[in-house]
């Protein structure tokens, strides 16, 4: 006899479990819910009790947060999920959640070990009176029936676009309207908060049609939705730039974003005591001045480009650019080509000159993790986002969920595996990639890519194809410092010399607080601090442990400054997270931030 969910052993423990934790709370008692949890156990909430996106590790730091946020949170209706079954597998029961809060509905996923919580994730999804209008309240469209000088819903369109800005103020100020800044803007959209997101750019999705031709998105079409709409099932695995380009545009007008391209923000400056920011704006070339209550930077996670300074670069006589500005290959064809950098901007145009005949050097700094693409979507994404996991009923959002709820102190002895298998697999390639010198490592713990982007975001090169450039040496590879620049060459440290007729310079990004420097002051950059990383004391991501992404889809030490972005995975689910935090805050909710996030460093 098939054993139900009512039967289940795992579904007895996890209900006995939800029943103790549920009585804890509604008696306010900290300590009796803290005692529930494993020794080494983690709490991570996103919004859902601390208006915040942060991780309590240990029974000590999850009673202090209890303490301070339950009266508030009100949480209450621990279930699990409907259709859900629980499932026990090498000592650790997992399941899928359900509850409710004095603001809205949550829902998570709970590890048991030894009949204590180990790990715990909790999520706010929804606001109780301010719920998306889908399904049963989606919109009718049509109004039916006669009315005199009646709006068309084009004519209410067409008026608010006219308006909003002008006679009336957005409530939000989104500046970048990359695939970060225009995933917010849909998310507002639905929870009717007045939104205008800007961009410097001509069009939306210029930011992807501007840079070389050859880019693709190296992550799989399975990671990359956006919210509400998802890729088409014939899209491609790794969609090339510009028909990213050209999704996002549409996006822009099928979701009805109020999307103000060619508008490059000026300045801004916040008012405490009206609780607003004067921000001035040139759209099309002519000044106006906003005035909304939240401004959002969503200017790209990497930040500002580090142009790098070497003596020599006046004198110069090539062409020389950072790598976010690099055109393409095509007027490069039979010239002398070095590229500074050995991460993903750096392997991807070293690739595309040689195709393009160029005579290609690549000039490595330090050294770099490298995965192959076939790899890392068999062993690292597959059990979440394949085909494979589709059809075994692994949605985007449980996807979303299963990947949040691993804490970042942890998370990395869950990758460390993933990576061994993949070092087996393709030993044969890493021996020849190491075998031509360059310098390769798997993370400082062995923990590989994702956690060097989580920490630095930067040090990595999903292979697609040229690290075998390198490996049979097509690419030249030369290793060190750069001293200087001559009127025709680069020259390294060591006495090396290399003609070029143009450089790169693929030397990656600076923290995302320097266009808050740029736009606001550069006291609020230090007020806010560094963006991104987790504080893990590894190479770039400098210590003490913060556990969360500084600075990142939460409040901030500025008041109404918040940044957004990450790769197309992070801007989808996080988007939702920092869109009820701003809907929150203008329908006057209480939300009380439990652990603002702390500054240790400013850059």
């Amino acid at each position: 006899m098939t054993t139900t969910l009512e039967q289940s052993p795992a579904a007895t423990a996890v209900r006995g479990w939800l029943s103790d934790f549920d009585a804890a709370l509604t008696a306010g008692d900290a300590a009796a819910a803290a005692a529930l949890f494993t020794e080494d156990c983690y709490w991570r909430d996103l919004i859902s009790f601390t208006w915040n996106i942060t991780t309590a590790e240990g029974r000590p730091a999850i009673a202090d947060m209890l303490e301070q946020t339950l009266t508030g949170t009100r949480p209450r209706n621990w279930t699990i999920t409907p259709g859900e079954e629980p499932a026990e597998a090498d000592g650790v029961t997992e399941a899928w959640i359900q509850f409710e809060t004095a603001v809205g509905r949550g829902r998570g996923q709970l590890r048991l070990r030894d009949g204590r919580a180990w790990t715990l994730l909790t999520t706010l999804y929804e606001l109780t009176g301010h719920e998306e209008p889908t399904r049963d309240r989606r919109p009718k469209g049509a109004e039916h029936g006669i009315h005199r000088d009646r709006e068309s819903w084009l004519d209410r369109r067409e008026r608010e676009a006219r308006e909003l800005g002008y006679e009336t103020q957005p409530y939000v100020l989104v500046v970048g309207g990359g695939q970060g800044g225009i995933a917010l803007g849909a998310r507002l959209r639905q929870l009717d908060v007045p939104t205008i997101v800007i961009d410097k750019h001509p069009r939306p999705g210029d930011q992807w049609r501007s840079r070389y031709k050859s880019l693709c998105l190296h992550d799989p079409v399975w990671y990359d939705h956006l919210p509400y709409v998802k890729f088409p099932d014939n899209w491609p695995v790794f969609a090339p730039k510009d028909k990213i380009a050209d999704w996002l545009e549409s996006y822009t007008r099928v979701m009805e974003l109020n999307y103000w391209s060619n508008t490059r923000a000026v300045n801004a400056a916040y008012d405490e005591s009206t609780g607003e920011w004067t921000v001035t704006v040139e759209r099309d070339g002519i000044p106006v001045v906003l005035r909304p209550q939240q401004l959002v930077l969503a200017t790209g996670m990497s930040g500002k480009p580090n142009v790098p300074d070497f003596p020599g670069m006046d004198v110069f006589r090539g062409d020389q650019h950072h790598s976010s500005a690099h055109p393409g290959p095509d007027a490069y064809r039979g010239k002398k080509c070095v590229v500074v950098g050995s991460n993903n901007s750096a392997f991807d145009i070293c690739g595309a000159l040689w195709e393009n005949g160029a005579d290609v050097t690549m000039v490595q700094r330090s050294s770099t993790h490298i995965v192959r693409s076939d790899s890392l979507m068999d062993i690292g994404l597959g059990a979440l986002y394949s085909e494979d996991a589709v059809a075994a009923g692994m949605t985007t959002e449980k996807a979303d969920l299963v990947f949040a709820s691993l804490p970042y102190r942890i998370m990395h002895e869950f990758q460390i595996p993933l990576y061994d298998q993949m070092r087996e697999r393709d030993k044969d390639f890493y021996g020849r990639l190491e075998a031509a010198g360059f310098d390769h490592d798997w993370g400082e713990d062995g923990s590989g890519l994702f956690m060097k982007y989580l920490r630095r975001g930067s040090g990595y090169y999903i292979d697609v194809g040229a690290a075998d450039l390198v490996a049979n040496g097509d690419v030249a590879l030369v290793r060190g410092q750069v001293d200087h620049l001559t009127e025709h060459s680069v020259v390294l440290t060591d006495g090396t010399e290399m003609p070029a007729d143009l450089v790169v310079y693929a030397t990656g990004y600076g923290s995302m607080n320097g266009w808050a420097a740029d736009l606001i002051s550069q006291e609020v950059a230090d007020r806010v601090g560094k963006v991104w990383g987790l504080g893990s004391d590894t190479t770039k991501d400098p210590g003490p442990w913060e556990g969360e992404q500084r600075n990142m889809w939460k409040p901030t030490q500025q008041e109404a400054l918040w940044f957004h972005g990450g790769n197309l995975h992070q801007s989808r689910h996080y988007s939702l997270y920092l869109a009820l935090q701003l809907k929150a805050r203008k329908e006057g909710l209480p939300t009380p931030v439990y652990g603002l996030q702390e500054v240790h460093h400013r850059s």
